[in-house]
Formats: structure tokens, sequence, C-alpha cells
């Protein structure tokens, strides 16, 4: 019974080696998309329970911890620095930014937006994330090459993109009746509102996600000096989700003064936290670290405004989201503008590539074509866009 049991798994392993890599990159990011699209709705689902702002992201980044910790220490055990006064200061302020910053504007743009404008908004970090690193310095930006004109132009539809959304909001493209209210209309009159924001100051939800793609971006920029001095990936994540934490915990306990807050009244918000802490900072945090390592990061970012569609369709169904005009105008711009920013890292590797390859050439004439081609040019595309995003929101 055990041999039949031991051949059957076998058999499904093999099948699935047989696959091939290319397709089980595109299975896995469209999967990526869909657990970070849910998401997005299961957090506005739980805003609209009840769920306290700072609250929720308290259990969720003790349920990331608790499944980062473990990998962190076991994989990372020859690679990891002593920890010093230095290092806890900036992993500190990776907290500061990447966590309490980007997490709290989030939540407070998506409970005045929706979530299919929140992960429209998202799609401008790559560009902001340029822009940044421009300005500090830690990028060229080369207006005599095609890959920088396509850069900065990208940048400029992706502001635009999310100035038209906080802006100019435009009477409403679409608005649906969820299937759950019509149907059971009187029963849900008595629990939570699950529809779209109404009633909320959209401009400020705007202003707060504007803020959030900004920390997000100011966390990626900064991870680059840190990850040099320190190069162990995963325990600089778990560090800063820790000093994230104790951040939250701090201003909760002096902001949140309702006890009722931190307990769970439904199973609904039992599942809403552990759907943000399972799947959106563990599984997806892994699928994310192997797509990366196999298809570089312009291939995960590319599939980023497929998530945008999916959230449109899954808060449509699920929470009766309305569309509206100026929201739709700026998407279009942003994802615009993030493919044009995507492009221009892409021509940018090629370049970077050949120069390199030319260099090798004149220094070793005898060093043939074949050797500087295929394994050459894979390690340029996978390296990062700029440090890589190990985290959703």
């Amino acid at each position: 019974m055990a041999d039949l049991a031991g051949s059957a798994s076998g058999r499904r392993s093999s099948m699935w080696c047989s696959v091939p890599e290319r397709l089980q990159l595109h299975g896995a990011m469209l999967a990526l998309q869909f657990g970070y699209a849910g998401f997005h709705v299961v957090s506005r689902a739980a805003l609209n329970m009840g769920i306290s702002k700072l609250v929720f992201p308290v259990y969720r980044n003790i349920i990331a911890l608790l499944l980062l910790l473990p990998f962190a220490y076991f994989l990372e055990k020859k690679e990891r620095p002593a920890m010093s006064l230095n290092f806890t200061i900036q992993f500190f302020l990776l907290a500061l930014v990447g966590i309490t910053a980007n997490q709290g504007f989030y939540l407070l743009g998506l409970d005045n937006t929706s979530p299919t404008f929140a992960s429209a908004i998202q799609n401008s970090v790559p560009a902001i994330t340029f822009l940044m690193a421009a300005l500090l310095r830690i990028e060229q930006v080369r207006l005599n090459r095609k890959d920088g004109i396509s850069k900065v132009i990208g940048t400029m539809f992706c502001v635009a993109g999310a100035s038209v959304i906080t802006l100019y909001k435009g009477p409403t493209i679409y608005s649906p009746t969820p299937p759950l209210q019509s149907a059971a209309a009187p029963l849900l009159e008595s629990l939570p509102s699950l529809g779209d924001a109404s009633g909320k100051n959209w401009t400020l939800g705007c202003v707060y996600l504007i803020g959030h793609c900004l920390s997000w971006s100011g966390w990626l920029v900064l991870q680059a000096p840190v990850l040099k001095k320190y190069p162990a990936r995963l325990s600089v994540t778990s560090w800063t989700c820790f000093f994230g934490l104790i951040q939250f915990v701090i201003i909760a306990a002096i902001v949140e003064r309702d006890a009722q807050a931190w307990i769970f009244h439904s199973g609904g918000e039992v599942f809403t936290i552990l759907y943000a802490g399972v799947v959106a900072s563990g599984i997806a945090f892994a699928v994310q670290i192997w797509c990366i390592d196999r298809g570089g990061p312009v291939f995960v970012a590319v599939y980023q405004p497929v998530q945008t569609l999916v959230v449109a369709i899954m808060a449509s169904i699920a929470l009766g989201e309305q569309f509206y005009l100026g929201g739709i105008i700026g998407a279009v711009l942003i994802i615009v503008g993030l493919y044009l920013v995507l492009w221009g890292k892409s021509e940018e590797r090629k370049f970077i590539a050949l120069e390199k390859a030319a260099i090798q050439a004149s220094t070793n004439p005898d060093h043939t074509a074949s050797s500087r081609t295929p394994a050459h040019i894979k390690t340029s595309l996978t390296q990062p866009l700029l440090p890589s995003s190990t985290e959703n929101v």
C-alpha cells in the first residue's frame, strides 16, 4: 500500500517537473496576483466589519513574523552578520517606513476609497522608486538613450495618473448590485456594510494611498545600502517586521483605548486576519521570491496590472464596488507608465550586458563569444529593478 502511495506521489512530482519552467512561472504569477487581489478585497471587508486599523496590522505582522522567523534563522545562519547598534537603528528606520507608514497609509487610504483604486495606484511604485533613486543619485538618468527617456516618460504618466485619481473622481461608470445583498437584503440590513466607500473622503483617501506608495518606494530604496552590509534578505525582512510590530503595538496601545477592539467578534474577522498574515505575507512572499529568482524582477512587475483587473472583478462581485471615470482614466495612465518604466529597465539591462561583453572582449581578446552569452545575459536579467520587493502592502 505504501509502495502504491509512493509511486503515485512520484508520478505527480514527475508530471509537475515535466511542465516547462516558463509555464510554471506564468502559473505562479497568476496565482500570486489572485492572492494579492484577494488581500485588497479581504482588507476592505475587514475594515467594513469594524476591525481597528491599528489592531489589524498588529495581528497581521505577528503571523508574518512567525512564518518568516524559522526560514530566516535556519536558511541564513552562515550569511547573517552579527547584530549591532548600527544595524538595529537601520532596521528600526526600515520598519518605520516599510511597515508602519506603508501599511498604515494603505489602510487609511483603502478605508476612504476602494480596493480597485488602491491596487491601481500601487502600479506607480516602480516609477516612484526610480524617481527616488534618481534624486538620491543611486540610479543615473540617461536622457541621451531610449531607455532613459522611456523611464522618465513612464514616471510622468504615473504621476499624471495618480493626480487624476486624486483630484478628479468623475461620474459613476458602473454600479453593480452585490448578489448577496439583492438575495438577502432584509437579513443583511443588520450586518456591517460590505459595499463601497460611501460617505468617505475620496481625495484624502487617494492622498493616503500616495503616501503608501511613497513609503513602499522609500523602503525599497533604503534597503539597498542595508543589504550591502547585511546580505541576508530573509533576516532583514524578519527584523523589519519585528520592529514594525513593536511600533504598531506602541501606537495601538496609545491610540486604541477600547479593549474590545483586540477581541475577535466573528469568524469573518478571524479569516481576514489569517488571510492577510498567511496568504499575503507568507505564501505570496515565498512565491514572489521564487518568481524573482527564476524570472527576474521585470517579469514579476509586468504582472502587477493583472492584479488590478482581478481586484476590480472580485470587488464588483463581493463588495458591489462602484467604478468612477476619474479612477479608470488614472488607472490606465498609471499602467501605461508602469510598462514604459519596465521597458526602459529591460532595455537598460540589455545595454549594460552588451557594454560589459564589449569590455571583456577588449581586455581579453582570446575570450570566446560562447562564454559570454547565455549565462551572462541570464545573470543581468535577474538583477533587481532596485532592491526587489519581498512584501506586498
